[in-house]
């Protein structure tokens, strides 16, 4: 009976006990429910948190979180310290005549040929200024062979799938006409050879296609392998083209020649130059910027700007994009999620091709392997004597990291413009989107600046780098192993760092160097390009 009773006692307590946990379960569902619906919703009501990587804004879930400055204690005395007027001066003057003047005459009287051996395609690939030494390696292959040359066909790139032509970016009636005397270049091919096509090249192996150049290939190689295909077919295409034609070794008139064409021939389309012009006034006059900047306003040129007179400002490329990060296998202080990243967009984007490094941070950094930061290229620009008055133009496509990473940069260099804050939308509408010709207005701004100056070596600083020498403008060839040193050295005052970064570039600032063997002549000019004075 009393065991009856005991039962009867448990079951009664029970009910309380199984109601609980009832109501427990059914509230824990119904916050699981909300807590789902709320992840359904967040990405409509917050948009940025689940961008993709390759937009140019952070998402707490991704690789993009901006990491704090490094070198913080630099960074303290940078904004803490005052340049001297004498330091200033200095910083803007221009060059002096270094006993070097531009030469793009052949020693001899250009001669067109009278009959051509055929015609000649190439198909270039790279971003704007790999195909920019592309063009001018292109005809003077072409001048060797005394064949047609048919205006380059570029390729879509791989990274910034820009599909943009020739005559999208460069001027053809002005390319064609500074040429006439020494090239033939076409815009089309004629009917008979309509055939040649890309397409046509893609789909099977053809007799009219060259594809075996090597890189630097002699003028002989040309002459010994492609002119054969002319003399055959009437028509040969070179694919692929990159950096095809030695640097070396080859005739007075062909060196000149490719000079003429970088120098003098290659001129950006009408609407880029006058964008490019627009951008150039408003960062040496700022005060003559207009609200509306519509495009009446590209061509005005009032007294009174010309009253004010003549600002004064740096280019800096910044050339901290994702592929080139990626590439570096540096780190960047993203921590082990932006690895992570990088490895994995350097095994989709290369598949292979490019390996992770063998080599620590730290040895690459002594190497001078790893691009500067925007916080590093910073620091360089205030230990030269840039200060918080300095007018900075950013040339960059896309920073990876987006305006998170460059903060650092800003708080360096309040007054820094780029092309979406000097421009309008309607300005910018017929470039927008398209790498190549965001590079192009970079390159025009760039050629007009006071200084110019690279974060890292790459395709865009060498061809400044030679332009401006040609031009005899000051440019800042940063000192990447000494630099590297200087920024693992996490005891140095703002001081020390000053004075040794002047001691280490007080001869890369537009000094000219003469080429040696196998550099480029887009890069060092004297002295195919200019003669001494």
């Amino acid at each position: 009976m009393k065991s009856r009773v005991r039962v009867s006692s448990n079951k009664t307590n029970s009910r309380p006990d199984y109601q609980n946990m009832k109501n427990y379960y059914q509230n824990q569902s119904q916050k699981g429910a909300l807590a789902a619906l709320l992840v359904l919703l967040l990405p409509i009501f917050c948009p940025n948190l689940f961008k993709p990587l390759g937009h140019a804004s952070p998402s707490i879930f991704s690789e993009w979180n901006a990491p704090k400055p490094r070198h913080l204690p630099l960074l303290k005395g940078a904004l803490q310290h005052q340049p001297s007027d004498g330091q200033q001066s200095d910083l803007w003057s221009p060059l002096h005549s270094q006993g070097w003047k531009p030469c793009l005459e052949s020693p001899n009287a250009p001669v067109l040929p009278r009959e051509s051996e055929g015609y000649i395609q190439v198909f270039l690939d790279g971003g704007l200024n790999q195909q920019r030494m592309g063009i001018c390696d292109a005809v003077a292959v072409a001048k060797i062979l005394n064949a047609t040359l048919v205006i380059p066909h570029f390729e879509v790139n791989p990274v910034w799938q820009d599909s943009s032509s020739f005559a999208e970016i460069f001027d053809v009636d002005h390319f064609i006409n500074v040429l006439k005397d020494e090239v033939s270049v076409v815009k089309d091919l004629p009917k008979e050879y309509s055939w040649s096509t890309r397409e046509y090249y893609a789909t099977a192996i053809r007799a009219t296609r060259v594809k075996t150049a090597p890189v630097h290939a002699s003028a002989n190689w040309y002459l010994e392998n492609v002119l054969p295909v002319l003399q055959s077919y009437g028509i040969a295409a070179i694919a692929p083209f990159s950096h095809r034609l030695a640097f070396d070794n080859l005739a007075m008139d062909i060196q000149r020649l490719r000079c003429k064409v970088n120098f003098q021939a290659l001129v950006f389309v009408p609407h880029i130059n006058a964008l490019g012009e627009a951008l150039v006034r408003r960062l040496k006059y700022p005060s003559s910027r207009s609200k509306g900047m519509d495009t009446n306003y590209l061509q005005e040129r009032t007294d009174e700007m010309l009253s004010q007179g003549t600002g004064k400002f740096v280019v800096l490329h910044l050339r901290f994009d994702k592929d080139m990060a990626a590439h570096s296998a540096c780190d960047f202080g993203g921590g082990k999620a932006e690895k992570l990243a990088l490895a994995k967009y350097r095994q989709v984007l290369w598949q292979g091709r490019v390996l992770n490094s063998q080599f620590t941070d730290e040895e690459l950094r002594n190497q001078g392997r790893c691009p500067l930061t925007p916080e590093e290229i910073g620091l360089l620009l205030a230990a030269f004597g840039f200060d918080n008055s300095t007018r900075l133009y950013l040339a960059s496509h896309k920073v990876y990291g987006g305006g998170a990473r460059i903060s650092t940069l800003r708080k360096l260099f309040p007054l820094m413009e780029d092309k979406k804050s000097l421009a309008s939308e309607q300005e910018r509408a017929k470039i927008e989107g398209k790498a190549s010709l965001l590079a192009a207005l970079d390159y025009y701004v760039a050629m007009h600046s006071d200084v110019f100056i690279s974060a890292s070596p790459g395709n865009m600083h060498n061809a400044l780098v030679g332009h401006r020498t040609f031009e005899n403008t000051k440019t800042i060839r940063p000192n990447m192993a000494l630099l590297g040193q200087l920024f693992l050295n996490k005891s140095m005052g703002w001081s020390e760092f000053q004075e040794a970064v002047r001691e280490g570039h007080k001869n890369r600032q537009g000094q000219i160097r003469l080429r040696k063997a196998k550099q480029s002549i887009y890069t060092y000019p004297a002295s195919d390009c200019m003669c001494q004075v």
